[in-house]
């Protein structure tokens, strides 16, 4: 989602008079869409909240440190992705888990949770990608789920187009094959 004149709302969102409406409309632009990327990542409902509330704490807390040498999306999204992240790591820790095996047993709650509306195919789409290498979920969840542009994962993940394309390719594969054996 792209705000008119980004430059504008970016000294809307640091100009003390005009910040808190400036950032009332970025959460109302950007909520949805992040709240769907982080649920991709940590796939539970009520950790989706979470993680996207800190995500906008961050924000507006590290407002003042945007240059701009990124767009307003990319960086949000870079946020979102690190706050996914570190969430279920720190999650995983504390529950004397692996991050993989923290992973399975979220997998395994999803049938569970009232917010998910998949199938038994989206779950073996979900356990197909639990076995993938954490970029190359991310790239996938992405590229698949979110239909994000190669430039934009660039900026998000800070990786060259090139090498996405190549991880997007063997989650594929990999992919496939799995949802072929199982």
């Amino acid at each position: 989602m792209l705000l008119l004149d980004e430059q504008a709302f970016i000294k809307e969102l640091l100009d003390p008079k005009t910040q808190n409406k400036a950032f009332q409309t970025l959460l109302s632009s950007y909520q949805k869409p992040l709240y769907s990327h982080i649920r991709n990542i940590v796939l539970n409902h009520d950790d989706a909240d979470d993680v996207l509330q800190n995500t906008f704490l961050k924000v507006f807390q590290h407002l003042k440190n945007f240059k701009g040498e990124s767009k307003l999306f990319s960086w949000l999204y870079r946020i979102a992705t690190n706050e996914a992240i570190t969430f279920l790591n720190a999650k995983a820790r504390r529950n004397g888990m692996t991050s993989e095996n923290f992973q399975q047993k979220q997998i395994e709650s999803l049938k569970a949770d009232d917010y998910f509306e998949g199938d038994e195919i989206q779950l073996k789409l979900q356990k197909a990608i639990a076995t993938l290498p954490e970029k190359q979920q991310l790239v996938f969840k992405m590229r698949y789920f979110e239909e994000l542009k190669y430039e934009e994962l660039s900026e998000i993940l800070d990786t060259s187009v090139g090498a996405l394309k190549a991880s997007y390719h063997h989650a594929v594969k990999k992919v496939e094959e799995y949802m072929l054996k199982h």
